[in-house]
């Protein structure tokens, strides 16, 4: 059976693999003050054109948006996230268990906008509301959609006029900048928010994030509160060899390429035989809407994301490719699709 669920359901890629296996009877200082956390760091700083730029490495999406936006904030500021977002949808709470509110936008493509932005600085405009002080978005965001680079030219000027925090959400960075509708570099994405943090965990490493920190009003003490809020690994030279692998020779956007190929030929498909989606599929992530006896019959041979809809005769399944998708494993789950498809008629 394939899982279609999500894009970490395998352990690492094996160049990641083999960066943490090769530090097997090596010693090294511990919290990430090691050799590799540097050179991977070196590695990074490079490739975004940003040697000013601080890196700290965690070990999951959630406790890098919790540590990130919690020093970022003074403890009557909130963040401006869409619904859909991590944030506000996905973490438990993790950002309101530190006192401050996530202000949700409803948006129909995942994506913030300055036209989004306007009615909720305009309604917090005194001290009897939270300060909205962060701006969080996702790229690829959580339906699947990315950002063009005009839309975050827009926010950054938005942000800019009306003394904003920047902060992507990376967790998917790698499909979103290499999707066939995106002309975002990760060095435009360096240069246009105020912090930003790169994607491991979907993108073929077994468990790691690099939160990239640009604006110098942002850095000082972050690794204080990254040690309190639980962030700091002591073994974190297993973080370092991750990033280092990953960035070694464009591995990380080679593996986005890969994905974005693979769930190219699954939309490619989904269009060939009618059907439609919740949300223009751009990267790995595909939503497509389909007849529910159909998606019950699916998730007895796939295991898939279900989202509910409100008519209980359509189904929504989220087809997540990863970076160990093959060829293979398209092709088969096409034939089983248009056997049960032709089974149906």
């Amino acid at each position: 059976m394939y899982r279609f669920q999500n894009d970490y359901n395998e352990i690492a890629h094996p160049a990641v693999m083999q960066a943490i296996t090769d530090t097997i009877g090596q010693r090294y200082d511990g919290y990430g003050m090691d050799k590799l956390c540097q050179k991977a760091a070196e590695l990074i700083k490079q490739r975004i054109n940003q040697p000013d730029a601080d890196l700290h490495f965690f070990n999951g999406g959630t406790i890098t948006n919790l540590t990130a936006i919690s020093h970022f904030l003074r403890p009557y500021q909130a963040v401006i996230s869409v619904s859909t977002g991590h944030i506000a949808t996905h973490e438990t709470g993790a950002i309101e268990s530190t006192g401050h509110k996530i202000i949700p936008v409803v948006s129909a493509d995942g994506k913030l906008s300055p036209e989004l932005l306007m009615p909720i600085m305009a309604e917090h405009n005194d001290e009897h509301w939270v300060k909205p002080k962060l701006v969080y978005i996702t790229n690829s965001t959580e339906i699947g959609t990315v950002y063009r680079k005009a839309e975050l030219i827009a926010l950054r000027e938005y942000c800019d006029k009306h003394n904003l925090w920047l902060y992507l959400d990376g967790a998917r960075l790698a499909s979103g900048l290499m999707s066939t509708q995106s002309d975002l570099t990760i060095e435009d994405i360096a240069t246009l928010t105020d912090a930003f943090y790169i994607g491991g965990t979907k993108i073929g490493a077994m468990s790691a994030e690099t939160l990239v920190i640009t604006h110098p009003d942002l850095k000082t003490d972050f690794r204080f509160n990254l040690k309190q809020k639980g962030g700091l690994q002591a073994k974190g030279w297993l973080l370092g060899a991750q990033f280092y692998a990953l960035f070694q020779d464009d591995l990380y956007f080679k593996l986005g390429q890969h994905i974005n190929d693979m769930a190219g030929q699954l939309v490619d498909f989904f269009v060939k035989q009618g059907f439609e989606f919740l949300a223009p599929p751009e990267s790995n992530q595909i939503f497509v809407i389909l007849p529910s006896s159909l998606a019950d019959k699916l998730t007895k041979q796939f295991v898939f994301h279900r989202v509910l809809l409100e008519n209980p005769q359509l189904s929504c399944l989220r087809l997540c490719t990863s970076w160990s998708t093959t060829q293979e494993d398209i092709d088969g789950f096409k034939e089983i699709f248009l056997e049960l498809v032709l089974k149906a008629e």
